[in-house]
């Protein structure tokens, strides 16, 4: 089942964190992205959080899923989506250890023959 814009934007608003916090679709899902960081994913109208040992921490208690098929275990967020403190901490505590992606390489084009 592919995510709603809708649930997305709720995200958004929960976490309370502005432009700082952009989504991109996937697959019909979406990554959410933090300064340029993945954070999390959503799936299926759930939202799941890169796992982390701040974030482990911070949630205490994690019910830990893939949040697609054959995927790794990620945090899958339920309740603790309506505490606005508890999730916007949790995403800066996630964004600050995940590293930022390597930049590209450039794509070399070859003049058509």
């Amino acid at each position: 089942m592919a995510s709603d814009q809708g649930f997305i934007e709720h995200v958004a608003d929960q976490a309370g964190l502005g432009p700082a916090l952009s989504w991109r679709k996937m697959f019909g899902e979406y990554a959410l992205y933090l300064d340029g960081r993945v954070v999390a994913l959503v799936c299926g109208n759930q939202l799941f959080m890169k796992p982390t040992p701040g974030g482990r921490q911070l949630l205490g208690q994690v019910d830990e899923h893939p949040a697609y098929p054959g995927g790794k275990p990620w945090f899958r967020i339920g309740e603790d989506l309506d505490d606005r403190t508890l999730l916007r901490r949790l995403f800066v505590v996630t964004a600050a250890e995940v590293p930022l992606p390597k930049p590209k390489k450039p794509r070399v084009r070859t003049p058509a023959n």
